[in-house]
C-alpha cells in the first residue's frame, strides 16, 4: 500500500472516539503530525445511557448494548435511555472559538463499505482509534476491509496485535513485562496480565502520550490569547489539576500540601493561573479556590468560558501539574519549559513506571514549594525528548 510513500498515498482519515478528550485528542495529534488534520472525520462508540447504564461501562461495549436491549424489552420504557445516533459534541480548535459538530456513531461495516466503495477514487483510509470501546470497531473495520484501509490503534488494545497495521503505545503500557513488575505479579495470574510478549515489529512506542499541542498549533494559541495573557506579570507559573485514579490516589491532603507548596513560591510569581480537570473532586477545588480566590495575583479557571489551556501552554513560563494526567504531562514537557510534578510518590504499578522515565530523563522535576521560579526559567537548557513532539 505505501511503495510510493505515506504521504502520496493516505489523502482522508477516521478517527474512531470514545468521548473522552485524553483518547481523541492522541487521534487527531497523528493526524495533525501528518498534515490530515483537515482531512478527517470523527466517529464515535456510544454506549446506552441513562438509568442502570451508568453501572455498565464495566462491560464490553457489544455486550452493554446486548444487557439494554434485553432491559428495554423487560420495561418496555425506551424514555429513560439515550439512543441517538448522533450526538452534539463541542470541539475546541486550539483557542477561544468552538462549535458543534455532528459526531457519527462508530459503524464498522458501514466504514468498510464507505472504504471499499471510495477507494479507486480516493485511495486507502486511514483509521485512527484510541481507547478500550473503540477496540473492537476498529478491528472489525481492518477485517472488513483488509485492502482499502491502514488501521492505527493507539495505546495496547490487549488483544492480538495482528489484529491492526500499527500500534502505538506508551513505553509504560510493556511495564508487565519488567522485572520489577513481575514481582509485583502473583504467578497464577501473570498470564493474564497483557502485553505478555515484547513489542513486535508494528508497534511504536513513546514515552508519553500523543496530543495536538505541536508547535503550529500553540502559535495560533498565542495569538488568540494574545490580549489576555501577553500583558501578565511575569514569570507566569500554569497550575494543571487532574484528579485521583486507580494508581494515583489523592484527596484533600494533597490540596492542603499543594496550596501551600504554592503560598511559599507565589512571591518569586508575576502571576499564578490554576485549573481543573473534569475529573478535579470538589473537595480538592475548594480547598484552593477558598486559599487563593481572593488573591490578585492568582487567577483560577471555573470552567466558564473558553478553556484557557491551550493559551497557558503558548504563554507559560512554568508548569506544576498533578502526576495522574499523563497528558498534561506530555503536552507540558512538549514545550521546553520547566514543568514541576506534585504526587509522583502517589503513583503506582505502570504510572510510577511513567513517572520514573520522566525523571531519568531530565524533562521534569518534583514540586517541593521552595522553588524559586524566576530564578528557575535561566536554567531552561534542558534538551526536548523528540517522543513528546510530533
Amino acid at each position: 500500500m505505501f511503495e510510493t510513500g505515506f504521504h502520496g498515498v493516505i489523502k482522508r482519515a477516521v478517527v474512531i472516539g470514545n468521548g473522552f478528550a485524553g483518547a481523541e485528542n492522541q487521534c487527531i495529534g497523528l493526524l495533525r503530525a501528518l498534515g490530515l488534520s483537515s482531512r478527517y472525520s470523527l466517529y464515535r462508540v456510544l454506549r446506552p445511557r441513562g438509568a442502570v447504564n451508568e453501572w455498565l461501562h464495566w462491560l464490553p461495549v457489544s455486550v452493554h448494548k446486548k444487557v439494554d436491549n434485553v432491559i428495554r424489552k423487560i420495561y418496555d420504557d425506551s424514555r429513560c435511555f439515550l439512543g441517538k445516533k448522533v450526538v452534539p459534541v463541542l470541539v475546541e480548535n486550539g483557542g477561544k472559538n468552538a462549535g458543534l459538530l455532528d459526531v457519527l456513531e462508530a459503524d464498522a461495516n458501514q466504514i468498510a463499505k464507505m472504504a471499499r466503495d471510495t477507494f479507486d477514487r480516493d485511495g486507502p483510509l486511514l483509521v485512527v482509534a484510541s481507547g478500550r470501546d473503540t477496540i473492537s470497531v476498529s478491528s472489525s473495520i481492518r477485517q472488513l476491509a483488509p485492502e482499502n484501509v491502514f488501521v492505527v490503534q493507539i495505546q495496547h488494545p490487549r488483544l492480538n496485535l495482528n489484529r491492526f497495521d500499527l500500534v502505538i503505545a506508551p513505553c509504560h503500557d510493556y511495564y508487565p513485562l519488567t522485572p520489577e513488575a513481575q514481582e509485583q505479579i502473583p504467578w497464577f495470574l501473570r498470564s493474564w496480565i497483557t502485553p505478555r510478549e515484547p513489542p513486535d515489529s508494528n508497534v511504536v512506542l513513546t514515552v508519553g502520550a500523543l496530543h495536538q499541542a505541536d508547535s503550529a498549533a500553540l502559535r495560533i494559541a498565542a495569538s488568540l490569547w494574545h490580549d489576555e495573557l501577553a500583558l501578565l506579570p511575569k514569570p507566569m507559573l500554569v497550575v494543571n489539576i487532574g484528579g485521583p485514579t486507580r494508581n494515583c490516589q489523592y484527596g484533600e491532603d494533597l490540596a492542603k500540601q499543594l496550596t501551600e507548596m504554592l503560598q511559599n513560591v507565589l512571591w518569586s510569581c508575576g502571576s499564578l493561573r490554576i485549573s481543573f480537570s473534569r475529573r478535579t473532586p470538589e473537595k480538592v477545588s475548594k480547598i484552593l479556590l477558598k486559599e487563593f480566590s481572593a488573591n490578585p495575583k492568582v487567577y483560577i479557571w471555573d470552567g466558564r468560558g473558553p478553556n484557557p489551556h491551550m493559551g497557558h501552554l503558548a504563554w507559560a513560563d512554568a508548569f506544576v501539574i498533578t502526576a495522574d494526567s499523563v497528558s498534561m504531562l506530555s503536552e507540558a514537557c512538549s514545550t521546553g519549559k520547566p514543568v514541576f510534578v506534585v504526587g509522583a510518590e502517589r503513583c503506582t504499578w505502570k504510572f510510577a513506571e511513567f513517572q520514573k522515565s520522566l525523571h531519568e530523563r531530565g524533562v521534569v522535576r518534583p514540586f517541593t514549594g521552595k522553588e524559586d521560579v524566576c530564578s528557575q526559567l535561566s536554567h531552561n537548557d534542558r534538551v526536548l525528548c523528540c517522543c513528546f513532539t510530533w
